[in-house]
């Protein structure tokens, strides 16, 4: 276990590492590094009176001054990072049955932040964000957690009725779909697939049962389908998916500028700092398809080293879950594990064309404060499950009387 451990510090810390080297790479060339600074030009004080009647034309027009501040993006992701570095140590040092007793307040929260969306005004097109001045939060995040936690504590609290139908698959879900059906209309398809996608497998370890619950990936995917068939700018974005050369100059761009990136780099890359797509090309370089950017700067090594950084985190936090105290440890850890997986394997299908595009940050190393936050506290609270974790033995002397408690990993 404490190899466990050490595997998922190693692996996130060195793609935080990576993620900052790539946005001083890629954020300097992008829109955010550019602000317009308005200034009023200095005029001689003239006494005559035939002036002093005259209107200050010159005093009313404004000089604008471009400023350029190629650590910009650096520097916010920087704070958010110190941020959450401190959500992480307090998450690993506070039990975590703290989220057990306080899921409640934490699903309030979410819903109404997520309500609150949309009293801002749209930013490309989506009721994501709430802004405080120069700042932007994405109440989404707090929506994973607390779905995550939620769902631990309704199977901890009803482990004998998890095959049910009620309380195995309709309550559960039900309750989960009220941030599903807020975070849907945002519009924002790809958060609401990865939450559907972790209370699946979260259900699935939980021991629903299977007739039950695989129907439930092609509903979801059918519900998802058609929200987005009604929406025209998401029904756009599946035709470029499904015909990405003809659309590569209007919903496509994107991901076809993301593939020359890639191909471009080849197995070593063309250097640090030498990419050309990030040069308003791939308008989103520094955020969710960081993935080419990588990959045509550093390479092949470096994309599968990335990967593997994920396998890793995978396999550890896997490891910690199987190991915890308590089912509810078990059920959190792995649907942490559940979340940062799927978003990482959706971000790496949109950038390489696998999925169509859905605007979802790659974990630990895409540009965005709110997203790296939580995450880092998903880790914290990863690594308190393996300080409360019992032994081997005591995790089987919990497990084996009650096979419906037994998880399926």
């Amino acid at each position: 276990m404490k190899f466990a451990a050490l595997g998922l510090l190693l692996s996130v810390t060195t793609m935080v590492v990576i993620g900052i080297v790539m946005l001083f790479s890629t954020g300097s060339f992008s829109r955010d590094a550019y602000k317009i600074k308005k200034t009023k030009p200095k005029t001689e004080a003239v006494t005559t009176a035939a002036s002093q009647k005259a209107e200050p034309a010159d005093d009313a027009k404004e000089d604008k001054e471009v400023l350029w501040d190629p650590a910009c993006l650096v520097k916010r992701q920087a704070m958010w990072l110190g941020i959450g570095l401190l959500f992480c140590v307090g998450a690993a040092l506070v039990d975590y049955h703290f989220w057990q007793k306080t899921w409640p307040y934490l699903f309030v929260l979410a819903a109404i932040l997520l309500a609150t969306c949309f009293v801002f005004p749209k930013i490309n097109g989506s009721h994501r964000w709430i802004r405080f001045g120069a700042l932007s939060f994405q109440p989404s995040e707090v929506g994973k957690i607390a779905a995550i936690a939620f769902l631990a504590a309704w199977f901890h609290r009803y482990a004998e009725q998890s095959r049910e139908f009620w309380k195995g698959i309709v309550f559960p879900l039900g309750i989960v779909g009220i941030l599903m059906g807020l975070i849907a209309p945002e519009v924002d398809l790809g958060t609401t697939a990865i939450i559907g996608g972790t209370a699946f497998v979260m259900l699935f370890v939980a021991g629903a049962n299977l007739g039950y619950l695989l129907p439930l990936p092609v509903m979801g995917v059918a519900g998802i389908l058609y929200v987005a068939i009604h929406i025209p700018e998401r029904l756009k974005r599946l035709g470029a998916f499904l015909d990405l050369e003809n659309h590569k100059e209007g919903g496509g761009y994107q991901q076809w500028n993301g593939l020359i990136a890639l191909g471009s780099g080849g197995v070593d890359g063309l250097g640090l700092g030498n990419g050309r797509q990030k040069f308003m090309y791939l308008p989103e370089a520094h955020t969710d398809f960081i993935f080419p950017t990588i990959g045509e700067e550093l390479g092949l090594v470096f994309t599968l080293l990335i990967v593997f950084c994920y396998v890793l985190m995978i396999i550890c936090g896997i490891a910690i879950a199987l190991n915890a105290r308590d089912r509810f440890g078990m059920l959190v850890g792995v649907g942490i594990t559940a979340m940062l997986a799927l978003q990482a394997a959706m971000n790496i299908g949109v950038t390489t064309a696998v999925l169509p595009n859905k605007g979802i940050p790659l974990p630990f190393i895409s540009y965005g404060g709110s997203n790296l936050l939580f995450c880092l506290l998903g880790i914290g609270i990863l690594l308190n499950i393996y300080r409360n974790g019992g032994s081997e033995t005591v995790v089987r002397a919990v497990t084996k009387p009650r096979p419906l408690m037994t998880p399926r990993i």
